[in-house]
Formats: structure tokens, sequence, C-alpha cells
């Protein structure tokens, strides 16, 4: 017979589930993982797992400091965050990085060179404040790989190899290079060995070895994780949330919660109501698995909680191209880093015109296009054109660098092809004229390294999108190597900013006054950054900081030490 008496319940298995179940156990509470999906995961084991934390001691050398990072935040967020949100994720984040250093399996280290997101901004820095997980063996996790989310298969090669960062550069490098020619040998190997026995290749990386590793630290302190349990109601004594029923095997249960319940289920942005409030109508994909269905935000409604909606957007938006695959379902790419400020490429609208800065961030990038252009033309719909260089080297879309998939994209019409700048705008249905000066003049920028139109590639975190052999700007190129090729894009939301408005302890509020016994991080909570992208991992970061200060208040230290120091 399962338990039914807890500590604490943690409804979500997500980086910000698990993260909050995993600082419960460690500070000695009896925890219960509740997650509706068969995986855990949610979006963070398809996302690229970086984690924005300043100060912390995997970057004790970088320069940085608490005032610096601040005074960061004050300029990237305007001023329109919650202070005291923001004044407690800059204080707990490195306690809560050095927590999982000592006291879990997740491994975590500073990015070498990283700018933040606004690099051009006060406080900003080049590296120390974004963390990658180390890639982990997922046969640790004995059959629990199996309920590790997969990773969308456009981020896998070889029928799910998973790759990062470092494994990319050595694969694209293997023809020139003994020591990358090594290592991808001894990836294709290990994916070989992996297949004999696995649907997928048992090396993680990225979110899915973030996953991984939070997934195993909780087996180790012996912390149920249910799949495939739906909750049906948030029980309470008075006015307090005091457990859950829930719905697991075809039976109803009731769940008692001594300390509380802490919800960690996605987010808003999947639940048919709230997004039709919040997201834009132009905003159609998303290449989140659809696990944000905001079912906790509704029970938590009920108990007088509110969703605290930033000035700005309710949501961080991508650049996404949609195609379908072969298996019927539907992908939908995110267009992060690796091809949209690259040399040769530029992005125009249905005029055939440039309206952007190619080499913003991805949250911007989907920020501009959902504004209206200066002749007042709607931007939801746009090109991103490269020549075939650009193609070869570093790919477009799902086609990856060397043009893998290059025809077969052709074919199914993902890809558009023309075998010249008027050939491909006549395909595109763009005015032939306006392509042609929009090409001629991004080649006149390429050869001078200054683009007078947008300014791409002047700060150093657009630089580090582009090529850094590439000069006198590295995102700039020619476009004068025929075919061209263009991919259509449309915006995409990644992530909420939106949620459950809460304290600096992730207590849900009712009014200004906690509900005793209610928690929410990750999505399910209002963002510390307001409708802000600072840096890489932003809403990670968020997930495993208001987690780790969950499990201090439900442990009683956090609220212990406020009225010691009151």
């Amino acid at each position: 017979m399962e338990p039914t008496d807890f500590d604490v319940i943690v409804l979500g298995g997500g980086c910000a589930g698990l993260s909050a179940a995993l600082f419960a156990a460690i500070e000695g509470l009896r925890v219960l993982v509740a997650e509706r999906e068969r995986w855990v995961g949610g979006t963070s084991a398809v996302a690229a797992g970086a984690l924005w934390i300043p100060n912390t001691h995997l970057a004790a050398d970088a320069g940085d400091s608490p005032e610096q990072a601040a005074l960061y935040l004050r300029h990237a967020t305007g001023g329109q965050a919650p202070a005291r949100l923001l004044e407690r994720f800059l204080a707990l984040g490195p306690r809560a990085v050095r927590t999982l250093a000592d006291h879990s399996e997740v491994r975590l280290r500073a990015f070498a060179h990283h700018p933040d997101y606004l690099s051009e901004l006060p406080g900003a820095t080049a590296r120390g404040r974004v963390l990658e997980c180390l890639p982990f063996d997922g046969r640790e996790l004995g059959d629990d790989f199996a309920r590790v989310r997969p990773p969308i298969p456009e981020f896998t090669v070889l029928g799910g190899m998973m790759v990062d960062r470092i494994d990319i550069g050595h694969l694209l490098n293997m023809t020139r290079s003994w020591a990358s020619l090594s290592h991808a040998v001894r990836l294709v190997l290990r994916h070989a060995r992996d297949r004999l026995s696995h649907p997928r290749g048992t090396r993680l990386v990225m979110g899915n070895a973030l996953i991984g590793r939070l997934l195993l630290s909780l087996r180790r302190r012996n912390v149920p994780v249910w799949t495939e349990t739906a909750v049906l109601a948030l029980s309470g004594d008075g006015d307090a949330v005091t457990g859950v029923t829930v719905l697991r095997n075809g039976e109803v249960r009731t769940l008692s919660a001594r300390r509380g319940v802490v919800l960690a289920g996605g987010g808003f942005n999947d639940h048919p109501t709230w997004r039709a409030r919040l997201i834009p109508k132009a905003v159609r994909h998303t290449p989140r698995p659809g696990t944000s269905g905001g079912e906790l935000l509704q029970h938590a409604l009920a108990l007088g909680a509110r969703i605290a909606r930033p000035p700005g957007s309710a949501a961080h938006w991508a650049p996404v191209s949609v195609h379908p695959r072969r298996d019927g379902s539907m992908a939908v790419f995110p267009h992060l880093v690796f091809d949209r400020a690259k040399p040769g490429t530029v992005v125009v609208n249905a005029r055939g015109r440039r309206f952007l800065n190619e080499s913003l961030t991805y949250h911007q990038f989907g920020e501009c296009m959902l504004q209206a252009d200066a002749d007042g033309g709607a931007n939801t719909a746009a090109w991103l054109v490269a020549d075939r260089r650009a193609v070869l080297r570093y790919g477009l879309g799902s086609v990856r660098p060397g043009a893998r998939g290059l025809r077969r994209a052709v074919r199914e019409g993902y890809i558009v092809e023309g075998e010249s700048v008027t050939a491909l705008a006549a395909r595109l249905g763009l005015p032939a004229v306006a392509l042609q000066e929009t090409v001629e003049r991004m080649n006149a920028f390429a050869r001078t390294g200054v683009d007078l139109e947008f300014q791409r590639g002047t700060t150093a975190y657009q630089r580090n999108l582009g090529d850094p052999t590439v000069q006198p700007n590295p995102t700039l190129g020619p476009l004068d190597r025929p075919p061209f090729y263009a991919v259509r894009l449309e915006p995409g939301d990644i992530a909420a900013t939106a949620g459950l408005a809460t304290d600096e302890h992730a207590r849900v509020l009712r009014g200004d006054t906690p509900i005793p016994g209610l928690f929410a991080v990750g999505n399910d909570m209002q963002s510390a950054m307001g409708s802000a992208y600072p840096g890489p991992g932003i809403n990670l970061g968020q997930a495993v900081v208001f987690a780790y200060a969950a499990a201090q208040a439900l442990a009683g230290q956090s609220i212990a030490e406020e009225m010691t120091t009151a």
C-alpha cells in the first residue's frame, strides 16, 4: 500500500517541482512528487537546460558581485519587476547552487563565455552567470530512464543521440581536427551501443541531463515520484492547504501534507481560457511539449489566489518554424542561436523588407514580430533568407549544418528554394524588387561590417551569436552564393511570465497575505523578472532558486530567520 501522509507534496515533475522536492528532502522532510504526465521533465526536459544564477561558487573568479548583478537586473527589468522577489533571487541563488553541489547528484559548471542577453546595459557580464548541467549517463536511472521526457527529435542526430554545444563544435570540426574526430567517434560508438538495448541514446545533455540528475538525486533519497497522477482538488483545514485529492491508477486518493503543497505545474500557457486572455492570437505554435495546462492555477484561484501579470508580455517568445514530421506529428523548431544571426542571412516581412535586428535575443525577436512595423503592417509571418554558403555552414531551421536533410525539406515545402533572389521572391510571394534591394543592402553592410538599418552585431551578446571567423562583424556576411533559401518564421511562446502572485518565500498570496500551506514555483509562480528576459536560463534559474526558497520556508528556516531579524 502506497503511503498517504507526507510533510510536503509537490505537484509537477519539471525542473521546478523536482528541485523543490529535492531541497525539501535535503531538509529532512518526507516528500512526494505527483506528476500528471507519463514522463517527468515537462518543458525543462526539452530545453537547453541552462540556469542564469549570478555569483555562485562555480564562477568565483568571474569578477561579478551581488551589487553588479542587482544593477544589471534593475536596468534589464526597467524597474517593473517585484523588488522583493529580485532581492530574494539574488540572495538565495548562490546558496541553492551550493546545496545542489554538496547534497545531490546535480553537477553544474559555469559557461566559460556567455554574455548576458542585454550585454549593453550597466552591470552586464560576459561570463559566470550562466550555468549548464554536465552530461549525465541515463543508465544510472535504471528503469526510471524511460520516465525522462525525450528531447524533441530536431535536437538529436542519428535517431536519438543528444548533442550539446561542445559536441556540435567537434562534429563540425571533425574533418579538420584529430581531437574533434576522436570526440565524434566516441559519441557515435557510445550511441550505437546504446541503441542495442535502449530506444534512444542514454548520454543525456542539456535539459535532459538536468532532469536526469534531479531524478537520480530523489531516488537516492527515497522520494517517491508518481507519474500519471491527476490532481482533483486541494484540501484544507479552514484557510490552510493541508493536502490534495488525486486520481491514480483509476483510484481517487486523499493525501495529507503536514507542511504544505507546492504547485509546479508549468504555468498557464496551454489552458484554453488563460491562453486566449493572455497570449496574442497570432501566436499559434510553441516548441513546448504542451504540459502547461494551468489546472493547478485554477485550484489556487478557487482559494482566493490571483494571477499577477507584468506590465509587458505575459509570456516569453521565440521565432519558430513549423513542419510535419514523418510520423504525422508537428515539429515546432525554435530559432534560438543557430541560424538567424549568422553571416549570409536576413529576415524580411511580407513586404520583402527588414523590420528588426536579427541578432536580438529570441524574446526581443518575438516582441518585434508581434508589433506592427513602421508602415503599420504585421510582421507575425516573416522569412529567414540565406544563401547556399550559409545553409551549408550553419544550417537553416531543422536543416542541420552541412545541409543534411535540405533536399527533403525543399520537397516537403519547409524550405523554399530559388536559383536567384528574384526567383525566390516569386516563390515566396514577395515583391521581387524589395527583396533584391534588401539583399543588396545587406551585402553592402557585410563589406563594411556596419548595419546602418538595425545595428546588427553591435553588442557582445549579438556578436556571440555570429561566426567569430567572419570579420569585421561576425553576424554579417554577403548573400551571394545561389541557390537561395528561405524558411517561414512566426512567433511562438516558450514560457510564462504571468503566474500566481507569491511572496519572496514562494508562498501563494490571497490579497497580500500568504495562503497557509500553499506554495508556487516555476511557471506557476509570477516571474521575478517581470516581463524581461535578462539571460539564458532565466526561467530555470528562477525555478531552482525559488524551489530552494519554498523548501526553506517549508522547513521553517526562512520564516524563523525573518522573525529573528524583525
